[in-house]
């Protein structure tokens, strides 16, 4: 029983955490000059779902403070309270209390014992817990206070099913209902069969409440609200005066039969006939079955790596076959017909790791809130494509880069109001954070109407740094990049917000770490895009497997740009160190594999071999020099570092059809490697990493 609880406990911090996310987002969304019905109704069944759940659990704690909340939310939803900026704010930080209290009912976190005091009193001061007015509410609310009426109700509740299926627990809304009046409850029994036709998962029993309550009937609904679509469930006011109440509540005074159950199992049967030959009732279950199941991540990545070792091994049986020369048309179809599912098996296996960006969006709006606020700036988040998903390890390593570059958007795009009005701006800034599917990766943009990078500012920080000479030429585009260097910044002095010079380096890190890359196309005076480009999953790869030498090695596809083999003609030798090849009228550097791992054997010359031209960083291009190309695969990644150690130039290693272990080359390293051999007359070699 004890696992059991576990289990329940995990869910609803599971859920918790979803319901946090959920009202966040609808309360970020919050007009305060004219609050959403919806939005609000949103936001109170959070807090009234996590506070029904920590009952549940015996959290008092979270409890306590949830009851709290949810009474100025249920005020401010019926009109009782009205809403402005001030009153916004003390929601977020409520909502950042229960979600404090959340984390600790769980035990990730020990807060302090006066946590919650401050917000809980402000909480109090805008509508007291006795029902009396606060100060936002004003008139309004005063006007609201009348003389609750004591009314009485019968309630009719049968759990279907589908009710138990879900996790729910009929027991804890009895509870609720007795804390909400003086309730009678009375369980029916009648529809128990005997113990040969009973069904451990059918939904047999019932209860009949009859309730005095000043909440009014609404309210009392909202109890049911989480379950009425699994349950028959009638709720009927009673009129005043005299009454003859029914049988099964005479089970609260002395049984006046020789069988009072009988008695009240009769009286159930009466009062909730059973559906025509139960057609009803099963076409109720079915349109409320479960569609949706939770699953541990760590046994979702086992499938994954399964699925992975079912496509290598897939790819040794065709090459095996390939090599034995048979020539039967039924099994070649029969291999065909097996790697096609296979595909469509990996594919659906990686789509359950798939995510919506929408659970890293939604956490930038408050972001963008609160350090406009910070900076006296109006700036206005707008999202697109929260919807586009992505494998659940890549949306993990989202958060930290997307949060340092709204934030950079914020301090160092979006300029001043005064600042953008006289530039004939609006004066609130806008900010685009952005998601696409493009080329089977996924494209996220962040894009402002600011006042762009002011290039001969950076350029002069450069100076000042040592980085460049004050007399180098370079490109525009070259200078926007330098924000991507350690310790740049622009900033005169460091806050809280900047000036530290951390930030735009780590973004770049964390994106190439996850085979991305990240681009700035800027544009002064008007704003500037930052374009990040990432792989949807972390666990296979679409590649063109290339020979050097002896050695296969893998390059990845979306960073292909063209294959050719050059004429003697087209290559030409720097003085210093390194060749170029000249391609419709541009130069581009060319990097030999077999110098950067030490292959012997390989094809030296670039007009005897193959070159690839590859995309990194800022749109340039590097010619990779390779011995052949053998085609293109999907390839599994295995992780180097986790069996090995971190390779320069090397991002993953895989396993080919053959049996033999393949390095996945990294481009944007290699053409780190290419930067520092042209900026050393000393060429350097790697160890053979093969």
């Amino acid at each position: 029983m004890d696992d059991q609880l576990e289990d329940f406990k995990k869910t609803f911090f599971e859920e918790s955490t979803d319901l946090l996310g959920m009202a966040e987002m609808h309360l970020m969304d919050l007009s305060i000059t004219e609050p959403s019905a919806e939005s609000l109704g949103a936001i109170f069944r959070s807090v009234h779902s996590i506070k029904g759940g920590a009952g549940a659990f015996g959290m008092e704690r979270l409890v306590k403070f949830t009851h709290s909340f949810e009474s100025v939310l249920d005020a401010l939803r019926s009109g009782k309270i009205t809403i402005d900026k001030s009153r916004h704010d003390l929601l977020m930080k409520g909502f950042d209390v229960v979600s404090d209290l959340v984390r600790e009912a769980k035990g990730d976190v020990q807060l302090p014992a006066d946590r919650e005091a401050t917000v809980l009193a402000d909480l109090n001061d805008w509508w007291p817990q006795d029902g009396g007015h606060g100060g936002s509410g004003g008139g309004t609310a005063k006007a609201a206070v009348a003389v609750k009426k004591i009314q009485k109700f019968i309630v009719r509740f049968k759990p279907l099913r589908t009710l138990y299926a879900k996790a729910n627990e009929p027991l804890l809304i009895l509870r609720q209902i007795k804390n909400l009046g003086n309730a009678i409850i009375a369980c029916t029994t009648g529809g128990v069969p005997t113990l040969d036709r009973f069904d451990p998962e059918e939904a047999y029993i019932g209860w009949i409440i009859q309730i005095e309550t000043d909440i009014g009937e609404a309210a009392l609904m909202e109890v049911f609200e989480f379950v009425d679509v699994d349950s028959e469930l009638s709720i009927q006011l009673q009129p005043d005066g005299p009454q003859t109440i029914e049988t099964p509540f005479a089970a609260a005074a002395p049984a006046t039969t020789e069988d009072p159950g009988q008695e009240v199992a009769k009286t159930a049967q009466a009062a909730a006939p059973a559906k025509d030959g139960g057609k009803e009732k099963e076409a109720s279950e079915k349109s409320a079955a479960v569609t949706s199941i939770r699953v541990d991540l760590d046994k979702i990545d086992r499938l994954v790596n399964m699925v992975g070792e079912i496509v290598i091994t897939q790819a040794m049986v065709a090459e095996q076959l390939k090599q034995l020369n048979i020539e039967s048309k039924n099994l070649m179809n029969g291999l065909e017909s097996m790697q096609q599912h296979t595909r469509e098996l990996q594919d659906s296996v990686m789509s359950i790791r798939a995510q919506p960006v929408k659970s890293v969006f939604q956490r930038m709006p408050r972001l963008v809130r609160e350090l406009a606020s910070t900076l006296n700036k109006d700036v206005r988040l707008v999202t697109a494509g929260e919807n586009t998903e992505v494998d659940k390890t890549v949306i993990e390593q989202l958060s930290d880069p997307l949060t340092h570059m709204i934030r950079n958007s914020v301090d160092h795009g979006i300029e001043m109001p005064d600042k953008r009005e006289a530039a004939g701006k609006p004066r609130e800034g806008t900010i685009l954070l952005s998601a696409e599917h493009r080329s089977g990766r996924i494209v996220i943009q962040i894009v402002d109407d600011g006042g762009g990078i002011n290039r001969e500012r950076v350029k002069q920080k450069c100076i000042e740094k040592g980085l460049i000479n004050p007399d180098a030429q370079l490109t525009d585009e070259e200078i926007d990049n330098f924000i991507f260097l350690p310790g740049f910044s622009t900033a005169e002095k460091i806050s809280n917000v900047s000036g530290r010079g951390v930030g735009m380096d780590v973004v770049k890190k964390n994106i190439q770490a996850l085979g991305g890359r990240v681009n700035v196309v800027n544009k002064p005076g008007q704003g500037s895009r930052f374009v990040l480009s990432l792989p949807l999953t972390l666990a296979v790869l679409d590649g063109m497997v290339v020979t050097v030498g002896a050695e296969r090695y893998v390059l990845p596809l979306t960073s292909i740009i063209e294959l050719l083999r050059p004429t003697p003609e087209m290559i030409s030798k720097l003085i210093t160190h390194g060749d170029l090849i000249h391609i419709r009228g541009e130069y581009i550097r060319l990097l030999y594999v077999h110098d950067v791992f030490n292959i012997r054997d390989a094809i030296t010359n670039p007009a005897d071999a193959l070159v690839v031209l590859v995309e990194v960083d800022g749109g340039q291009k590097v010619g990779l020099v390779v011995d052949e190309v053998i085609g293109q695969q999907q390839v599994v990644i295995k992780s180097l570092e986790s069996n090995y150690r971190q390779i320069e130039g090397v991002s993953a290693a895989t396993i080919l059809g053959d049996g033999r272990v393949a390095l996945i080359l990294d481009v944007i390293g290699l053409r780190q490697i290419l930067l520092d051999r042209a900026a050393s007359t000393h060429p350097r070699t790697l160890e053979a990493a093969s």
